[in-house]
């Protein structure tokens, strides 16, 4: 079922700067993660999935690859007649000399004009980051049975780690009737998980007042559910079970991509009524050696291995040479671990050449190596 009465636009600017090398020369939302895909792949799949057939991708940072990669809607079936996948860097404004976003209501601000010439009802504001699934058509469905102004994708977190998060606080009914910033003392544990649905006229009305507005840092969370809330508007929580991971820091990718490993992983990569959709690249098969010696793993089209793999994910042509060891691990496209290396514990970035007989991480360490440039062998 088509929703033209909503459109999506996911907020892909962000610089990633946790992610250290990594999102050096690409934006976050086009790091690679899962053995093929790219973490961008979720929310575009969601929206093809949803029946959501035009959606805007605001661009900001380090855009090049995003922009390309994204702007080939058939990827994700989004190129029929009267549906598109749109790129949207920011725009210089003559009077401000601003090409930037200044934040996340400003992002979708400065393409109102975008948004009106499909007139939607309700317009859908997604992050870039994030690796979850979700039927998007079935929150809209919650919030129109709410008869919400604005409904709020949220997640139930461990109490312990609520203050990491915007905290949703609910009445009975499920409306919103406080929002706590990263609290210190969080009353609930249901994290806003920066997945909103509003009332297209109400935003834009909304937006117009916040891009005039000095004192506004034109976030949604600092400032547009705020003012919502003061206004004694209807803003409904719609509560996600599920598996959903913001993967923004090199742990939390890196443990996004072990827990591909696990047979129950909620995710289900494999569910064929729910497909997530990437770029189909033109690689070989895989190849395992006859003195291969792997146990668990997750190895994608075009890798070769040789050597020793344990409980590790190796994307699109990474190679396990013969005596290497590959332990606890995550090697991105085109890796290439020499003879004799061992690797434990580690995320290695794309293209890097770890040397022959070279030991990278340990077993005791509390955080994961990433290794994003190439590590010199014994000699």
């Amino acid at each position: 079922m088509k929703h033209n009465n909503m459109l999506a636009m996911i907020l892909a600017g962000g610089r990633g700067s946790r992610l250290h090398e990594l999102t050096n020369k690409v934006a976050k939302p086009a790091v690679s993660y899962g053995g093929k895909y790219r973490i961008v792949d979720f929310p575009l799949s969601n929206c093809a999935n949803s029946g959501i057939d035009v959606v805007g991708v605001l661009t900001q940072y380090e855009s090049i690859l995003l922009n390309s990669y994204v702007a080939a809607g058939r990827r994700w079936g989004l190129d029929a007649k009267e549906s598109g996948v749109y790129v949207l860097p920011p725009r210089e404004k003559a009077d401000t000399n601003l090409d930037v976003y200044r934040g996340t209501a400003d992002a979708i601000s400065q393409n109102i004009d975008f948004i009106d010439t499909y007139d939607p009802e309700y317009v859908l504001v997604l992050s870039g980051d994030h690796i979850y699934k979700m039927n998007y058509a079935k929150m809209l469905e919650e919030h129109k049975a709410h008869n919400a102004d604005a409904t709020i994708a949220v997640i139930q977190v461990p109490m312990k780690e609520a203050s990491r998060f915007g905290i949703m606080n609910t009445n009975e009914e499920g409306q919103i009737i406080e929002f706590e910033e990263k609290p210190e003392k969080p009353k609930s544990n249901l994290a806003s998980m920066g997945i909103y649905i509003f009332n297209w006229k109400l935003l834009r009305k909304m937006l117009v007042a916040d891009m005039k507005d000095t004192d506004s840092s034109h976030d949604f969370g600092k400032d547009i559910i705020p003012t919502l809330l003061n206004d004694g508007k209807y803003l409904y929580a719609y509560k996600f079970k599920g598996y959903w991971k913001d993967v923004g820091t090199i742990d939390s990718l890196w443990e996004a991509n072990m827990d591909l490993l696990d047979a129950n992983n909620e995710l289900d990569l494999g569910d064929p009524t729910w497909k997530i959709y990437t770029e189909d690249v033109t690689a070989l098969p895989q190849y395992i050696g006859p003195d291969a010696d792997i146990t668990r793993a997750f190895i994608t089209q075009g890798c070769m291995v040789d050597g020793e793999v344990k409980n590790s994910v190796l994307f699109t042509g990474a190679r396990v040479n013969p005596g290497a060891k590959v332990i606890d691990s995550v090697l991105m496209p085109g890796v290439e671990i020499e003879e004799g290396a061992v690797i434990t514990r580690a995320l290695v970035a794309d293209g890097v050449k770890i040397g022959k007989d070279a030991v990278v991480g340990s077993a005791d360490s509390e955080h994961i190596e990433l290794v994003s440039k190439r590590v010199k062998g014994v000699e």
